[in-house]
């Protein structure tokens, strides 16, 4: 049997957590109260001991990010949080800084975070040699590139199939706290990749004005699953640590339906956890929040994965306009709209805008504020009012398969459950034996009664009733004796439940460079240590803080702006008169592109010139 797939959920908070389990996560990944790489989305222990608990019943595992880089002070904090975040049941903690394994952290498996610029064989053969069970694989990786490091390395692989792109290589970009003060690699981000910039060429040549030239459409890799799972994907991560539970609940439900899809028709595979889901409603992608989507990197050396008209969520593309007059206009389109959707179009200069529906009367629109709309502009919906609804109705969508035998024994009644995995639980039931009015009635009472499962998280699949026909019991011991018996199952459950357990690793296996830079994100005197352990001798301590090292790449993408413009040479696009360096400006300041061609990457600097 191959290694279970594992669908990976995100949890803003204790109610995008319970929802990402209903809806089929295998496992959730939330931030803890400090140190999580979302500041915006800290979590309580209380909070992540129910979300704990509430996964455990279906077996699936809870993931802390403690993800940042740390101070000394703060090292030491982080080691406390980890106890106490494994002392609560949490099944693994998803870090950044390499200071933490010089400390005495609890036995619990780490996973590397996308933070650590996990995009060579190397690097992951390290991190796996030095005792991460888990990688998360740069959302850049192609998948060739995924196939070389599977066929190399036996360590856990996860890698996002959804959700929004940072510009930058994780873990690489500086520009929010060089320019801002406020570092990405503490959670703190501010979003430069979202602003609007203008850009001319070395003789101020302005080649594009006011446009979203560092802003990425969102990544979805639903059509390229099954070539994930056979390079050797194991964990299927959905981004979205900043977004609502609907948000959670559509696009968990509809990986879960894709990957169960693939496991179903593949006898060696299996799910990484309990239960099956049910859902009130079809999964769309599309009607979430997204601003176009793109497979970036995965099969093509070269993309124009670009979102340059606006940072906002387009949502699902509805059609085009036949006709319009004075207060309203038609769609071509075969989907229903409603009053109080949000809409969307791109102006004749390329700006996103918002039109929110009044009422929609005999196919005609008509918005809540007057818009011209011309003939044929594509029109999209992102905001769905009945989908919505739909989504806030679903809940308990998931459930556990029992089958249920009552029996008589001296006293009363004897019921065992036995659960999809196999779990078995006894229950008993004082109960006086009295003789039946009518013979044979018992069996077909008690099965009924017995078949009965809501409010809980199991599905009766199978009744078993071996009572003697002759005998009497009122329908209430039956339901007494029901919700004793699943009541006390699910305790075992939860009792039952065993966390995997990883000691430290120690060892010296070495370091793939010979030197450290800022790039490396050392914030403490472990983290040195540790590398030193490693192997590296020189390390120029005034090389460590970004804001210290002259002219340094404030972004390192695999994103180009040529490319995504078609003024790329190596493409063999043709681009006369056009002069390097390019520029970027916004009201921050002013940006050098620079460009590696043989690497495929461009940078992104202050212009000091």
């Amino acid at each position: 049997m191959k290694r279970p797939l594992e669908l990976l959920a995100p949890a803003k908070n204790l109610s995008c957590g319970l929802a990402a389990i209903d809806h089929g996560a295998d496992a959730v990944y939330i931030g803890g109260p400090q140190f999580s790489a979302r500041a915006a989305a800290s979590n309580s222990l209380a909070d992540i001991e129910k979300l704990v608990t509430a996964a455990h019943k279906f077996r699936a595992r809870v993931y802390v990010a403690l993800n940042t880089i740390f101070d000394d002070r703060e090292l030491t904090l982080a080691v406390g949080l980890a106890w106490q975040l494994r002392d609560i049941g949490v099944d693994a903690l998803i870090i950044q800084d390499m200071g933490l394994l010089e400390c005495p952290l609890p036995p619990i498996p780490l996973h590397a975070s996308t933070q650590t610029n996990n995009r060579t064989l190397l690097k992951v053969q390290f991190l796996e040699n030095v005792g991460f069970k888990q990688v998360v694989l740069a959302r850049e990786l192609s998948l060739a590139q995924i196939r070389a490091i599977r066929a190399a390395t036996t360590a856990t692989l996860e890698f996002f199939v959804h959700g929004a792109l940072c510009v930058s290589y994780s873990g690489q970009c500086y520009i929010s706290e060089v320019m801002a003060g406020r570092s990405a690699n503490r959670g703190e981000c501010a979003q430069f990749c979202r602003h609007q910039y203008t850009l001319r060429d070395g003789r101020g040549k302005i080649l594009l004005r006011d446009r979203h030239l560092l802003s990425l459409r969102d990544l979805n890799l639903s059509a390229h699953l099954s070539e994930l799972i056979a390079a050797g994907i194991d964990s299927f991560k959905i981004e979205g640590r900043l977004k609502d539970e609907a948000y959670v609940k559509n696009v968990t439900a509809y990986y879960r339906q894709a990957l169960d899809k693939l496991i179903d028709a593949d006898g060696n595979r299996k799910r990484a956890s309990s239960g099956s889901c049910s859902f009130s409603f079809v999964p769309d992608t599309a009607k979430s929040f997204n601003r176009g989507k793109t497979d970036y990197f995965f099969i093509k050396k070269r993309a124009r994965p670009g979102a340059l008209e606006s940072p906002k969520s387009t949502g699902q593309e509805l059609g085009r306009v036949v006709d319009g007059g004075k207060g309203y206009f038609t769609l071509a389109t075969s989907e229903t709209i409603n009053n109080g959707d949000g809409l969307c179009y791109l102006d004749p200069q390329g700006r996103l805008v918002g039109v929110k529906v009044n009422r929609v009367e005999n196919g005609r629109i008509h918005p809540k504020d007057p818009v011209f709309l011309p003939a044929d502009t594509l029109v999209y919906r992102n905001g769905d009012t009945a989908f919505a609804k739909q989504l806030a109705r679903s809940v308990q969508c998931r459930t556990l398969a029992v089958w249920i035998r009552l029996s008589e024994i001296t006293d009363g009644l004897l019921m065992t459950i036995r659960d999809e995995d196999g779990i078995v639980s006894k229950t008993t039931l004082k109960a006086d034996k009295e003789t039946a009015r009518q013979t044979g009635t018992v069996g077909a009472m008690a099965e009924k009664q017995l078949k009965k499962s809501g409010g809980t998280p199991f599905s009766v699949k199978g009744v078993e009733v071996d009572l003697s026909p002759g005998t009497y019991y009122p329908a209430a011991a039956f339901n007494g004796m029901r919700r004793k018996g699943l009541e006390g199952h699910l305790l075992i459950r939860l009792q039952g439940y065993v966390g995997a357990q990883a000691e430290q690793t120690i060892n010296d296996y070495p370091w793939p460079s010979e030197e450290l830079s800022f790039l490396d994100n050392i914030g403490n005197r472990k983290a040195l240590k540790f590398y030193q352990r490693h192997g590296v001798e020189r390390i120029n301590r005034f090389g460590l803080k970004v804001k210290e090292v002259a002219d340094c790449p404030l972004m390192t993408c695999k994103y180009c702006v040529r490319e995504q413009l078609g003024i790329c040479s190596k493409m063999g696009d043709n681009i006369p008169g056009i002069v390097e360096p390019l520029v970027l400006t916004d009201n921050t300041g002013e940006y050098e592109l620079g460009f590696d061609c043989d690497k495929c990457e461009m940078t992104v600097r202050t212009r000091t010139g």
